[in-house]
């Protein structure tokens, strides 16, 4: 089996997905580069039902290379984000927070400095139909500079070097918008400004060099899901 390793992991994170509220369904979709190929997750199969078998394997161009499941529908987008950034894995969400916010604001600010970790202020890419090059076009330029992006009415995607940095990408992403939503229940959210956000950087740059703890972290998994459900 091609990419056997890849597709095994790809069902760990399906089910970890479903179990932090990430997705609901058959929703989500998840895939993983290794070289000239990528395993992805199939269309209307439940993401914690998955077996390695169920993910079918495609090149770059999107021809299938091995498996009989037909492969997601937001295949396009993608094999769009892996041609333009040069990450190896990807995880698309449909979680409440991130849909709230998607559908209200064209870029969630920085309010926390952890934003950092996904590249500062989340930009919210234009709606298109799912499955287009049009939606594909947009989530790649949202993309650009990030580690994560808001999809308008639809979603989110988050990236990372390893399906485990992708999900924490998402699984930040959707605390961040939990926490914008509820802080605005109470009054107007207070943004960090380009240089306080510069002093965490230096903060952390400092922290790396001594070895001490702290700094950049992502949200706790167990507040992720509490707010992702």
């Amino acid at each position: 089996m091609k990419l056997a390793e890849e597709r095994e992991r790809l069902c760990e994170t399906g089910r970890r997905m479903v179990g932090d509220g990430l997705v609901l369904g058959t929703s989500g979709n998840i895939s993983v580069r290794e070289g000239d190929l990528v395993a992805v997750t199939p269309g209307g199969v439940a993401l914690d039902e998955l077996t390695p078998a169920d993910c079918p394997v495609l090149d770059l161009s999107g021809e299938m290379v091995e498996g009989t499941h037909p492969p997601s529908s937001e295949v396009p987008m993608h094999l769009a984000i892996y041609e333009s950034t040069g990450t190896t894995a990807v995880v698309h969400t449909h979680s409440r927070y991130a849909v709230v916010v998607s559908t209200t604001m064209t870029e969630l600010p920085p309010i926390h400095y952890n934003a950092l970790l996904l590249g500062g202020a989340v930009r919210v890419a234009p709606y298109a139909t799912y499955g287009t090059p049009e939606l594909a076009a947009h989530v790649r330029e949202a993309l650009t500079g990030r580690q994560a992006a808001l999809m308008q009415n639809h979603g989110a995607v988050a990236l990372g070097a390893d399906l485990a940095q992708a999900l924490e990408g998402a699984r930040l992403l959707e605390w961040l918008c939990a926490v914008y939503v509820q802080a605005k229940m109470i009054g107007e959210p207070r943004v960090l400004s380009e240089e306080e956000l510069i002093g965490v950087i230096g903060r952390a740059a400092l922290s790396a060099r001594e070895g001490a703890r702290g700094g950049l972290t992502s949200a706790p998994a167990s507040e992720a899901r509490e707010d992702g459900r």
